[in-house]
């Protein structure tokens, strides 16, 4: 079930948040979603993770809801961790992140997650 993981960088309890948008999306569309944030306890019910290192078992993909500089700190850990494909998210996105991640050998891609898998953001309601 590794190929249909999702690790979700900067997942949000608040609803109107596109990444907590984005834990939804995967959820039901029947990913193994992992939430990964420093401060954040559980969100949707999901129990959240320090870091990707702290996931425990395969991932395939990284998700990208944090600032560039933030997400190219994490692309060895990525590596490291044996995923393939990083989403960079509008906003995550930047020239020398999605070179680095390249040059690891990782699958960038720089486009909106949710809308990759056939979903909107608008499908997902902020309350």
């Amino acid at each position: 079930m590794a190929e249909k993981s999702i690790a979700i960088i900067g997942a949000s309890s608040r609803r109107d948040r596109f990444a907590n948008k984005a834990v939804r999306a995967y959820a039901e569309a029947g990913y193994t979603v992992y939430a990964v944030h420093p401060k954040e306890d559980r969100v949707e019910g999901l129990p959240v993770y320090r870091s990707v290192a702290d996931i425990p078992g395969p991932v395939a993909i990284a998700n990208l809801y944090v600032a560039p500089a933030v997400g190219i700190d994490m692309l060895e850990g990525f590596k490291a961790k044996g995923i393939k494909a990083v989403y960079a998210n509008p906003g995550a996105a930047s020239p020398e992140l999605l070179d680095k991640g390249r040059a690891l050998g990782l699958e960038m891609r720089p486009r909106c997650s949710i809308l990759a898998i056939g979903r909107t953001p608008s499908e997902f309601p902020d309350e």
